[in-house]
């Protein structure tokens, strides 16, 4: 049996009471949305020390970390088994991203990596970059994960060593273990974000929520969550894309907006989590909100309910980011119970849970953004006046 050095044996013991330490609401947040928790469910301290570490104290006498990791966050999330999986995006000191997938009994806490990080296979055109994968357990079968894959403008000049184009990577799997890669999404648009699979057929088709966009961070003229349909995932070929819901002067979804993960199937239609961006002092903000659309035809909007859902707070709001909640993964479980994964400024990941009641009853009747503020006031001074009428009878 070799023996460890005295630090790693340390932060071994350390991170065995991370990952069984119970996470407890947080009594902070009280609007009847969802609970918060206290913890994060990931963080980099999560990730194992054998992926960061040489054991060997021949090649590392010093006990020394060699591969840095500095976030977890932004992670698809399937439910298996009653055995919750989170596929996460890792992201090391390198800047390069890559994924590893999670499991929790609980879905709250108790979150340990499986194996080593997920080695994708490539295309003949290699990933620089890959990120924010969603998981998607489709009625074909399959269990997709479709993420962003990103490599260098081969039209930038020379001297510009940052500008990127981003497409969609699409891999596929039976059992969480064996992937296999697939042709990238094809679609009309330059560049696509945020590209999420609809979990059944529509019209016998593949369908596909998209962020059409011009450039690599502006949207353009495109900019908006899009709509479009495939007769295959081998390869998947979107020829006509459609906005169902479009950025908005002076909301939340001001900048631009994106399909979180697949939406969640109710009696009342289907209810997306969606991000919204808009711009601050600070920088981009990005927020959560929700939408609702037809069940029969997702492609149609029944209802955006004013505002957001969720919006980094407290110590949520700093990290390598400031003001950033994002989220491309959700559980429905039997009982009701959802479990919303979000990451807070693109540095660890958190969990809020709620069900599926609530995000109806917040879908259908939270009052819409009435997109000036005389009316907005108006709303507020009706709910004002409804409760004096209330608390006078």
């Amino acid at each position: 049996m070799h023996t460890l050095h005295p630090r790693i044996q340390s932060l071994l013991q350390q991170q065995e009471e991370l990952y069984n330490r119970v996470n407890k609401p947080d009594a902070r947040w009280n609007n009847g949305w969802f609970d918060r928790f206290v913890d994060p469910v990931l963080t980099k301290q999560h990730v194992p020390l054998s992926w960061r570490y040489d054991f060997n104290p021949q090649t590392n006498p010093l006990g020394m970390e060699r591969l840095g990791v500095g976030a977890v966050f932004n992670a698809g999330a399937i439910e298996v088994d009653e055995t919750v999986y989170v596929m996460a995006r890792v992201e090391g000191n390198d800047r390069k991203s890559f994924f590893a997938l999670a499991s929790s009994p609980t879905g709250i806490d108790q979150f340990r990596f499986i194996d080593g990080p997920v080695v994708l296979p490539e295309t003949d055109d290699p990933d620089i970059n890959v990120y924010d994968m969603r998981l998607v357990q489709h009625q074909d079968g399959w269990i997709y994960g479709l993420f962003c894959t990103e490599r260098k403008d081969p039209s930038a000049p020379a001297q510009d060593t940052s500008s990127a184009v981003a497409q969609c990577g699409i891999v596929r799997t039976k059992d969480l273990k064996h992937w296999e890669r697939l042709p990238d999404f094809q679609s009309p648009s330059p560049q696509q974000r945020n590209v999420v699979l609809h979990p059944e057929f529509v019209n016998g088709k593949y369908a596909f929520y998209t962020r059409p966009q011009d450039g690599f961070i502006d949207t353009g003229k495109g900019g908006g969550i899009g709509w479009g349909l495939s007769d295959s995932m081998n390869p998947a070929r979107v020829t006509h894309e459609e906005i169902i819901h479009s950025r908005a002067y002076h909301t939340v979804y001001e900048v631009k907006n994106g399909q979180g993960p697949a939406p969640l199937k109710t009696p009342n239609g289907w209810l997306h989590i969606a991000h919204g961006v808009r711009n601050c002092a600070s920088g981009l903000r990005y927020v959560l909100y929700l939408f609702l659309t037809d069940l029969n035809n997702p492609a149609q909007l029944l209802r955006v309910p004013s505002g957001f859902f969720i919006a980094a707070d407290f110590e949520e709001r700093i990290g390598d980011l400031v003001n950033v909640a994002f989220c491309n993964g959700v559980i429905a479980r039997q009982d009701g119970t959802v479990l919303i994964y979000y990451a807070s400024c693109d540095t660890q990941l958190h969990v809020a849970r709620t069900s599926i009641d609530q995000l109806v009853d917040f879908a259908l009747n939270t009052p819409e953004d009435p997109l000036r503020t005389a009316l907005c006031a108006q709303q507020r001074h009706n709910l004002w006046l409804s409760n004096q009428q209330f608390l006078s009878q």
